[in-house]
């Protein structure tokens, strides 16, 4: 007899994000609430680092919606709009369609290096990665990249990257048709539309496939008579050759079918799976496809197509909608009590520019070890502890963490849908990196059962930790980590309270100085490497599983 396969979402859905994304679009279901309310296994449940992220990239993808709309839902690199790097900095890529860019963009991106120290490096997609940025610099950031008519790259996003191009027939002689103009028309219509993955897309302008266009999710060749549309390559671990969908197809036949296949791969794709074993799992394969895309063999064309005209057609750059609005701004402040800055890594200097400083390759101790339960308080008996005002409930967010600075140490705040708070260090003690409060909230629900336990999940490696406890809650890793949690209550007028101890003996615990990744703890790994030298020493005062592939947002 066979075996009923599963493909549930996660344990709060009965449902494959491809039965999701239907239950979603037929309901006309706008939000996180609604959809656990209409399709999920409990309805207070607040989700988990796997249903959110999916199902805020099926509201994105039937809605456009800005994606800070739905926060919660989003994992760390879209909740800030770039990605998460080591020590908790960020990265910065404007979009470059094609890879064309004018002297002018050049000379702002560069200055933006300059002023806000980033290290640049040339990307494999045709465009500039700065490194380094401070979450509360972003805006700034963005600010003079929006006014120097630069866009969001989404390089963050599980959305539409690069449309790589060659020169083609504007400069090259062996150059067929305009692979430029075309490369740069194609990642202008679908820039921002967001996928089940990344997308990326290539256009040469001749068989001599300069711009590796069979290596992406989309590719296509130039011949005498138009173009060859090849589908669902991709390069990375795995890499595939793109497949043949169409061959000598007119400029406006390769963006019909585009339109279609890309709308019928956001429909019907699994969750976090690139074009290329979407179409391995697609039963009938690419002569299936080619029925449904060429043919209309299931009668959704046009249907398609109005989707595909509806995200293109609300398309907003998500980085400008920010910088103009003075209230996401402030989603962007390192400490919701203060304008304090801190650094969470120390960065050396190595060939002219500054970077972080390594990673120890050892399992980073635990400096003190945490408690593993609320009642193994490492400061009972020892101090008084008081109630220390941090804010009001307007300065936290619904379902996600902020950060609150005392004395020398971060410690993040977070809030539930449920009404409940909890407080922990900002530290995970894996890496040392400052980034908890950046982190996914989740809950793990027992079957049959209303209760349920609340954890952050750590942006950098998805490491769990219980709220309420600490307890490191990541397979294999439970009697490695833990963190300190804290204390909270609301008062009646909604000011917020921490039970905490002095700075001074919290300091000696968990003082941000203290606890960090030093470059003279970790500097000696090559022979070949020129001198380094640290170049932001840090003051204490300034103004589910690591490496889980399922969990890559």
């Amino acid at each position: 007899m066979g075996k009923v396969i599963k493909q549930n979402l996660c344990p709060h859905f009965e449902h494959s994000r491809t039965e999701l994304y239907q239950i979603v679009k037929v309901k006309k279901l706008k939000s996180f609430v609604e959809v656990m309310q209409h399709a999920g296994k409990n309805n207070h449940a607040i989700g988990c680092e796997v249903c959110k992220p999916a199902v805020g990239s099926i509201l994105a993808s039937l809605y456009n919606d800005h994606v800070l709309d739905h926060a919660p839902l989003q994992d760390t690199n879209d909740r800030f709009l770039a990605n998460i790097q080591r020590g908790g900095t960020y990265s910065v890529v404007p979009r470059i369609p094609g890879g064309e860019v004018t002297p002018d963009k050049l000379i702002a991106i560069a200055e933006v290096a300059k002023e806000f120290g980033l290290y640049t490096k040339i990307t494999g997609g045709q465009r500039i990665d700065l490194f380094g940025a401070k979450r509360e610099d972003l805006p700034l950031i963005w600010e003079r990249l929006v006014n120097a008519g630069l866009e969001s790259g989404h390089a963050y996003g599980k959305a539409l990257r690069t449309v790589k191009s060659c020169v083609g027939s504007t400069w090259c002689r062996y150059g067929l048709q305009d692979s430029v103009g075309f490369a740069v028309f194609i990642e202008n219509r679908y820039k921002g539309i967001r996928a089940p993955h990344k997308l990326k897309g290539g256009v040469s302008g001749c068989v001599r496939e300069c711009a590796e266009a069979r290596g992406k999710d989309f590719g296509i060749i130039a011949t005498e008579k138009g173009y060859n549309l090849f589908v669902c390559g991709n390069g990375g671990a795995q890499p595939k050759h793109a497949v043949l969908l169409v061959s000598d197809a007119p400029e406006a036949d390769c963006i019909k079918y585009l339109d279609r296949f890309l709308m019928f791969y956001i429909a019907t794709a699994d969750k976090l799976t690139r074009t290329s074993k979407w179409l391995e799992k697609l039963e009938g394969g690419i002569e299936y496809l080619k029925k449904v895309i060429l043919h209309d063999y299931l009668g959704i064309c046009d249907e398609l197509e109005k989707q595909m005209t509806y995200l293109i057609g609300t398309y907003q750059c998500e980085w400008k909608t920010v910088v103009d609005d003075p209230e996401r701004r402030q989603q962007f402040r390192q400490f919701v009590n203060t304008d304090d800055t801190q650094d969470g890594i120390e960065f050396i200097s190595e060939r002219g520019q500054k970077r972080p400083a390594d990673w120890p390759k050892e399992v980073v101790q635990q400096l003190p070890p945490s408690p593993v339960s609320p009642k193994m308080d490492p400061f009972d008996g020892e101090v008084s502890k008081k109630w220390i005002s941090v804010g009001k409930t307007e300065d936290f967010g619904i379902d996600i963490g902020r950060t609150i600075k005392y004395g020398d140490v971060q410690v993040a705040v977070f809030r539930l849908s449920n009404g409940s708070w909890y407080a922990s260090q900002n530290m995970c003690p894996h890496k040392k990196a400052m980034v908890l409060s950046q982190g996914f909230l989740g809950d793990n629900v027992s079957a049959g059962s209303d209760k349920s336990q609340p954890y952050v999940s750590c942006p950098m490696h998805k490491k769990n930790f219980g709220l309420e406890d600490g307890k490191c809650l990541s397979s294999g890793d439970e009697d490695k980590y833990q963190i300190q949690t804290f204390d909270v209550k609301v008062a009646e007028d909604g000011e917020v309270f921490l039970l905490l101890p002095p700075t001074k003996e919290l300091d000696e615990m968990l003082a941000t100085d203290k606890v960090i990744i030093h470059a003279k703890d970790t500097q000696d790994k090559f022979h070949w490497q020129t001198t380094i030298e640290i170049v932001q020493p840090l003051s204490s005062c300034a103004t589910s599983a690591c490496g889980s592939k399922e969990l890559e947002w």
